[in-house]
């Protein structure tokens, strides 16, 4: 008997210090995105339930936010603060908001459940589109801001080239191999997809010790909120070196990608080669050491790449390959890949090819990211994944393009409808943007829809006017209600950007670029907005926005004019269309300077950071540079891919072309000959080129 009540007060203490971390940890969350009186007005309770649920309620001047771990109780922190104070907490908010008491009463308790086990977000291209410069103090945001929008299930991938330099050199690869295998920091994504090896390597030591030091606090915090974070795994990506200490090993070059030239193509390591398993064990084993594990390994064979074979039981057997690797390394491990691959390629994916792969190994230790679903949900062509359980996942956005996008009432629509018919495969929803783009609220809504509490297109526009003005105002709430209804009501064309950040070009027909809705209605928007005044950070963030967006609409009609004047060979009318582009590009700058998410400056200075030299940080801005402008070797296709209404960038990039083009253009038609667009491009690409490789 003694025995069993010692037992049952062990438990009962383990029990208590599992509930009081969790209650610690969402209380630390809540005082680092508050100030003020009301902070301490909030409790936070531990429950019992099994499944991820919150319920807010008042108590005697409290406010009491229950939960059945931190990341539940901190959904419910995020659904308080928008709901009943006004405040909305963002991704790229700076500072702490203000809560004083007495706090806003919660009259009927609400309580929520989570729809799915799962909530999704970032994307590998997020790593070099948005979060290569990042430092803690950023991180540690981000993670605050997924946990409040109830994220569970965070990709991180950060500071695993550390892991790989000490397995290659384990097998016997020397320093200039791996680091001359490893690419510049804002382009390891698609290193790490497979795409590109050693474009602008080699990678800097101070690069891997700062990156492995980022990752233990990303990965502590995250699993402190509840989440389970996503690591790296094995994917047959080898360095060419490798050949060498392995001869007998298949390994092969893939095909080239993007148009980058064959130096730059990687090698890989056939999945059922009796070395891959090998590897996998060796890189599970030091990344465990190093940043522990939670049993979940994103692997993506076949990223944009060609598989060696497109023969059904090849497929199946690269897939039980793969999968038979990574169970005999952690006998707990799920492996998530993403099938952008099955939308990409779709024509080669058929559905046969997709089920050989993905039923290769068995469906409970896997989950699948139906990648681009606003667009195309790969699960109603292949009967829910047969059975493979995938989340449904909203992307958004391409390269981090600064454009006001996001169609909000269809893609209500397409989630309730899977939720109501995808069947027990759909486990989960989620964000694969590639960059944190301009439209934070598109994604907030899309994690909503993953909790149990009603959300509708109409109801959530007055949330928005709401929290992100700071008050109950109806200017706020009409101006709101044509952004939802209006401009996040129509979608926006894949890669859209606006006419100022394109590449001159006389005669091209730019109207494809222009949005899918009446530009006066997003002017009477940011119109009722302005009349609202509202404040705080994210109200003065969607004037910029709204006003930079106003202004890059514009741009494509006074092209429209400028090419018209210069088809009437009327050059006082294009020179007047010229000064009033190039006049919109300054207003542009304006609009959005002050703004620290629109800050080339902040891009280049967070990149310099990273350095223990200063030859370093020269390295470091070229590679800063080089994503947002060429993106990488001449000839990629990829220029102008991650364009960005950045104020140094409107000045100092696009600007300049511009300003060369109206002078060409104009100084041929005074002189008579025709303008010579050729000549142009080769002036822009030693422009282009001249730009990124400056340094400070």
């Amino acid at each position: 008997m003694k025995k069993l009540l010692l037992m049952a007060f062990c438990a009962a203490i383990m029990a208590g210090c599992a509930s009081s971390k969790d209650v610690r940890e969402a209380r630390a969350l809540a005082g680092r995105v508050l100030e003020g009186s009301g902070v301490s007005h909030i409790q936070f309770r531990k429950t019992a339930s099994e499944a991820d649920t919150f319920r807010i309620e008042s108590d005697g001047g409290k406010v009491i936010i229950s939960g059945n771990n931190a990341n539940s109780m901190a959904t419910g922190l995020g659904y308080y603060l928008r709901h009943y104070c006004n405040i909305s907490i963002g991704w790229m908010d700076e500072g702490r908001a203000r809560l004083d008491a007495p706090l806003p009463e919660v009259a009927e308790a609400v309580e929520s459940s989570a729809l799915v086990p799962n909530r999704f977000f970032l994307n590998y291209c997020t790593y070099g589109y948005t979060l290569p410069w990042w430092k803690w103090q950023d991180w540690e945001r981000l993670i605050d801001w997924m946990a409040l929008n109830g994220v569970n299930l965070p990709l991180a991938i950060t500071g695993q080239e550390s892991v790989w330099y000490e397995v290659w050199k384990e097998m016997g690869l020397t320093d200039e191999n791996i680091r001359s295998f490893f690419s510049g920091p804002a382009h390891l994504p698609w290193h790490r997809m497979i795409n590109i090896d050693g474009w602008q390597s080699p990678l800097p030591k101070s690069w891997l010790r700062g990156q492995q030091a980022l990752q233990k606090k990303i990965l502590e915090r995250e699993r402190a909120l509840s989440m389970r974070p996503v690591l790296p795994a094995f994917s047959g990506h080898v360095p060419p070196a490798l050949k060498e200490v392995y001869p007998d090993a298949d390994i092969l070059q893939i095909g080239p990608w993007a148009g980058f030239s064959k130096e730059y193509t990687p090698y890989c390591l056939n999945p059922t080669d009796s070395l891959f398993p090998v590897i996998q064990e060796k890189f599970i084993r030091k990344q465990t050491q190093i940043y522990g594990t939670d049993h979940i390994y994103g692997i993506d064979l076949f990223n944009e790449i060609q598989p060696r074979s497109w023969d059904n039981e090849w497929l199946s057997s690269a897939g039980s390959g793969v999968y038979s690797s990574l169970e005999a390394a952690d006998p707990e491990a799920v492996w998530l890949q993403m099938t952008w691959l099955f939308w990409y390629q779709g024509r080669d994916w058929t559905p046969e090819k997709i089920k050989a792969y993905i039923t290769s190994y068995p469906a409970s230790r896997q989950l699948l990211l139906d990648y681009f679903c606003e667009s195309s949900e790969i699960w109603r062509r292949t009967d829910s994944y047969y059975g493979v359980p995938f989340i449904w996942c909203y992307l958004g956005n391409f390269g981090g393009n600064t454009v006001l996008t996001g169609n909000i009432p269809d893609v209500d629509r397409r989630i309730n409808d899977a939720l109501a018919t995808a069947g027990p495969s759909m486990q989960g929803i989620g964000c694969t943007l590639e960059a944190l783009d301009c439209n934070p609220y598109v994604f907030e809504y899309v994690l909503g829809k993953a909790w149990d509490y009603p959300v509708t297109p109409e109801s959530y526009a007055t949330l928005l006017a709401d929290s992100r003005t700071g008050k109950a105002d109806e200017n706020a709430r009409k101006a709101w209600e044509i952004l939802v209804q209006d401009i996040y009501g129509k979608t926006v064309p894949v890669g859209f950007s606006c006419t100022v950040h394109e590449r001159p070009s006389l005669g091209k027909n730019m109207k494809w670029l222009h949005p899918r809705y009446e530009d006066s209605r997003l002017e009477e928007a940011l119109e009722l907005l302005r009349k609202a005044g509202g404040s705080g950070p994210a109200y003065e963030y969607d004037l910029a926005n709204l006003q930079r967006q106003v202004l890059a609409n514009k741009s494509a009609y006074i092209y429209e004019d400028f090419q018209a004047a210069y088809e009437r060979k009327d050059v006082a009318a294009m020179k007047e269309s010229a000064h009033e582009f190039l006049s919109l590009i300054d207003e542009m700058t304006e609009a959005v300077s002050g703004q620290p998410y629109f800050s080339l400056d902040k891009w280049i200075a967070d990149a310099r950071c990273w350095a223990d030299t200063p030859l370093e940080a020269n390295y470091y801005e070229k590679n800063a540079r080089c994503i947002l402008s060429t993106w990488g070797d001449f000839g990629s296709g990829l220029t102008d891919y991650a364009c960005r209404s950045f104020d140094g960038l409107l000045s100092t990039y696009y600007k300049p072309r511009w300003e060369k083009f109206f002078a060409d253009v104009i100084a041929a038609v005074e002189s008579g000959e025709p303008f010579d667009q050729d000549a142009f491009y080769a002036w822009c690409d030693t422009f282009e080129y001249n730009w990124w490789q400056q340094s400070r």
